[in-house]
């Protein structure tokens, strides 16, 4: 069962999404699927949510998302320009009007003196805008990573607090 806190922005983003006739994908690696089982878990999704791809290797990030297999072999997997690829690769493989991406290290084991377990790049893209970008490091072990970086990845597709 998902936390609470989960299914409350599940729903917020599916009711945001709804009220501006959009359709959201997905492209998840560390989270392996959370982003899109979160927002599926609410009835009457399936107006909102278009698809969720889960590119867990590299090679399914090229072969799902278009995401250039150089690209990686220069940035690595988890870095700012795959999140970005994965996202706007996403949009382009899909029908969906916004997509976020998800890419990082969920631990225990995979980290390095650059890239940190609990390191993840997240990409937002919407159709006619430019691609947002974020990157986060979380504290904690494995599903603690996958679970902050789940309610991040869900909280990208809601429109900025005003300022």
């Amino acid at each position: 069962m998902l936390p609470v806190s989960m299914t409350e922005l599940a729903v917020r983003v599916l009711s945001a999404a709804g009220q501006r006739g959009e359709r959201l994908a997905t492209a998840e690696s560390c989270t392996g699927g959370l982003v899109a089982a979160a927002l599926t878990a609410i009835a009457g999704s399936s107006s909102v949510v278009e698809r969720g791809f889960v590119t867990y290797s590299n090679e399914a990030k090229t072969e799902m998302l278009g995401v250039p297999a150089a690209l990686i072999a220069t940035h690595g997997a988890v870095s700012r320009e795959v999140a970005v690829a994965m996202a706007e690769g996403a949009l382009g493989h899909s029908h969906a009007d916004a997509a976020v991406a998800v890419t990082g290290i969920a631990g225990p084991g995979g980290g390095s003196a650059d890239k940190p377990v609990g390191l993840v790049h997240f990409a937002l893209a919407r159709r006619g805008q430019a691609t947002r970008h974020a990157e986060h490091r979380f504290d904690g072990n494995r599903d603690e990573v996958r679970l902050r970086a789940a309610l991040t990845a869900l909280g990208l597709f809601l429109p900025p607090p005003a300022t």
